[in-house]
């Protein structure tokens, strides 16, 4: 008799014996028998092992699965059908070691899983040590908040540009999320000014701290501090690092014009397209970032036009996907009247005030970071 048909019947022998312990044992020896040899198994006779070991599994006590489901979880190639049923166990006892460590569950089974089960299961998902962009979409979607920051501080978690934007909505009345979000390695730098501006001043002071570049010339003033942050991560960024380069490239041969910023725009690439009109419109890099991400139409507008940029460009910019405007037709058009009435000279003197009211509002702590009070029908007159 091969070992494999002994270890077959012995697995029939346990499940009509009654026995918890008796079947817990065997489910221990054949899952090690599995490990073992499952490269010489045939997929039929895999199948047979997954067809006697579900009934098998579900056939002993919460506490022997709960021992199980340990034993099994380090398991690498362990079976996947007994895997699947452990992992989809309603005790967590049961599933969270699996959940957490199995290599035999795969990305289907971890949407599905994170998809139906309670926050305790995703929460044992969040721990795995490497997840893949669908996986953390899932749990930082359906996740309660120990979830969620468990997926922001797990570095072997990828997360998607929709993930990014879901935790920094999240983390703007949650300071320990904003910290955890703001120091991962992998944000996108979009997401990571979004941050700092709806971060609170100890969170700044926190990632400052956490950013070794920033730290020794970072001034008193908060402004300067949020400056500084965003200096060395674009300096860490080798997306702005090489749009920087080409742009600087094309300025210096005097070939930079309004076609490098539509371009962009049109390729949704925040980067080259930051970088581009800030040099036309000679406008600070920060706040053409700043410009980029607000929602409202205004600031945007103001530097195409001191840019020297067509409604064509200036469109093309409104409508990135990085700000999440989703402005109507009708609203385009009210922009577009706007954008035509706003004369250059004004636009640029405008943007010149505009960014002195800003140092002056954050360093006293008052409200309001955008246009506000300066709507652009004044500013035309």
């Amino acid at each position: 008799m091969s070992m494999l048909s002994y270890h077959l019947q012995e697995i029939e022998s346990a499940i009509q014996s009654g026995s918890g312990e008796r079947r817990l044992k065997a489910l221990m020896r054949i899952t090690d028998l599995f490990v073992a040899e499952s490269p010489r198994y045939s997929p039929e006779q895999i199948q047979l092992f997954d067809d006697l070991l579900e009934p098998l599994a579900a056939a002993i006590e919460v506490e022997a699965r709960a021992k199980l489901a340990r034993y099994v979880a380090p398991k690498p190639n362990a079976p996947a059908a007994l895997a699947r049923n452990l992992a989809f166990d309603d005790a967590i006892a049961v599933a969270g070691p699996v959940l957490a460590e199995s290599t035999a569950l795969d990305e289907e089974d971890l949407i599905a899983n994170a998809s139906s089960k309670s926050q305790e299961h995703l929460l044992a998902i969040a721990q795995r040590p490497v997840l893949s962009e669908p996986v953390t979409d899932v749990l930082i979607e359906r996740g309660e908040r120990r979830v969620v920051h468990t997926v922001a501080q797990n570095p072997g978690a990828r997360i998607s540009d929709n993930g990014f934007s879901t935790l920094v909505a999240r983390a703007a009345d949650d300071d320990t999320l904003a910290q955890h979000v703001g120091t991962r390695d992998d944000i996108p730098r979009q997401h990571f000014l979004k941050l700092l501006d709806t971060a609170t001043a100890s969170v700044r002071a926190k990632l400052e701290a956490a950013n070794p570049r920033a730290a020794s010339a970072v001034q008193d003033a908060v402004i300067e501090a949020a400056d500084e942050i965003n200096l060395a991560a674009r300096n860490n960024s080798l997306d702005h690092l090489q749009a920087k380069a080409r742009f600087k490239r094309l300025t210096e041969w005097n070939e930079l014009s309004e076609r490098a910023v539509h371009s962009s725009a049109r390729a949704q690439n925040f980067e080259q397209t930051a970088v581009a009109l800030s040099a036309l419109a000679s406008f600070s890099i920060d706040m053409t970032e700043r410009a980029l991400l607000d929602r409202s139409a205004d600031l945007v507008l103001l530097i195409c036009k001191a840019a020297g940029c067509s409604w064509t460009t200036a469109k093309a910019v409104l409508t990135m996907k990085v700000a999440e405007r989703g402005l109507s037709e009708m609203a385009l058009a009210h922009e577009r009247a706007n954008f035509a009435r706003l004369q250059t000279k004004t636009a640029k003197r405008v943007l010149e005030f505009y960014e002195q009211r800003r140092k002056l509002r954050v360093i006293h702590n008052l409200p309001g970071d955008a246009v506000g009070d300066l709507p652009l029908q004044a500013q035309q007159a």
